[in-house]
């Protein structure tokens, strides 16, 4: 049963107003009462109630996350991030997940704006090519920030990776270890993360002498771990002189694996392969996957700051400076690949 402050009050027989008055720690009430109502009000279990307290202080003391899909390793990183400073903060994270679907994406950002959460963190679904439905957010007035998967045209904050520089670093290590013909497992065409990461592949190509060649480019919808299989099928089926594959995500890339192992053929002696994010499953894998560290955890809790930073700013009246933060990333070089014999 919710304790009142009327119950409070008729256990000391003292008015209502000075229960709330001793509760807020206000002068006018004596040291000695506001200590008694603070002993008795923990002894009745009171708890404020939440929605008065919002109402008053014009916060909810939540905030909206919207991910692209909960269960991939990088983004349940990310969420653990974001809590972990949310916490601190004494916010609730309401968290959805659009399934890479653009209506479901505009829905719930309605959702959570009918909820007058106090902010929105969110990372673009691959299917999201309109963003009216972000502006719309800016306009209300509503702090917003994204991370990973962005939109460059939009004017917010962003937390993300350089995934350009990336991408030209892991081409570049097959490059180094000997690989002339690199294949690429690209994701879907819209993610900008995914442009990036296949512009970098081509330009590492390009700076090292390598003839780049479309027909080894492999466009993929789901990033999932049969589809690596399929298309590893498929690129052994197209092509016998590939010496070498960097694939967006370590999940494909895992996939791939698997099905050279099926068939028989041999990582990294005949081929090798590098993905992206630094999955768990990527150590444990037979041979080890190379792989691009992805710090999700880190761009939560920055991402979580900056918005927090702004959801301040913005009950202090004053003007939200908007901020693009870069974060590291860094080669992890497994039993996947190896310089290669001349």
């Amino acid at each position: 049963m919710l304790v009142t402050l009327k119950q409070i009050a008729e256990e000391l027989g003292i008015s209502i107003t000075t229960v709330s008055k001793a509760l807020k720690e206000y002068p006018d009430v004596s040291k000695k009462t506001r200590k008694l109502v603070r002993e008795t009000a923990t002894l009745l279990n009171y708890k404020p109630n939440s929605f008065a307290v919002n109402l008053r202080t014009k916060e909810s003391k939540t905030i909206g996350l919207i991910i692209p899909e909960i269960v991939h390793h990088f983004f349940s990183s990310v969420i653990k991030g974001i809590i972990s400073q949310a916490e601190k903060k004494g916010y609730l994270v309401i968290t959805l997940q659009s399934n890479e679907s653009f209506e479901l994406e505009k829905k719930q950002l309605d959702l959570l704006l009918s909820k007058r959460v106090d902010g929105i963190l969110i990372s673009l679904a691959n299917a999201t090519a309109d963003y009216k439905h972000l502006t719309e957010i800016i306009e209300q007035d509503t702090p917003l920030v994204m991370f990973d998967k962005i939109a460059k045209i939009i004017r917010c904050s962003k937390v993300i990776i350089d995934d350009r520089k990336a991408a030209y670093k892991a081409t570049e290590h097959l490059i180094k270890i000997g690989c002339k013909r690199i294949a690429h497992f690209r994701g879907p065409l819209l993610p900008q993360n995914s442009i990036d990461r296949f512009l970098g592949y081509k330009q590492a190509l390009i700076d090292n002498d390598i003839i780049y060649d479309p027909s080894l480019i492999y466009l993929l919808n789901e990033m999932s771990f049969e589809e690596g299989q399929f298309y590893a099928n498929q690129l052994l089926k197209d092509h016998n002189d590939v010496d070498g594959i960097f694939i967006n995500t370590d999940l494909v890339a895992i996939g791939a694996i698997a099905e050279f192992n099926n068939q028989g053929v041999k990582v990294p002696d005949q081929i090798n392969v590098i993905g992206f994010s630094n999955w768990f499953m990527s150590s444990v894998i037979s041979p080890s996957l190379t792989t691009i560290n992805q710090p999700g955890f880190e761009m939560g809790k920055k991402a979580f700051k900056l918005l927090y930073k702004e959801i301040r700013d913005k009950k202090k009246n004053k003007v939200i400076s908007y901020k693009d933060v870069v974060l590291d990333t860094d080669l992890i070089i497994r039993k996947s690949t190896k310089k290669m014999l001349i």
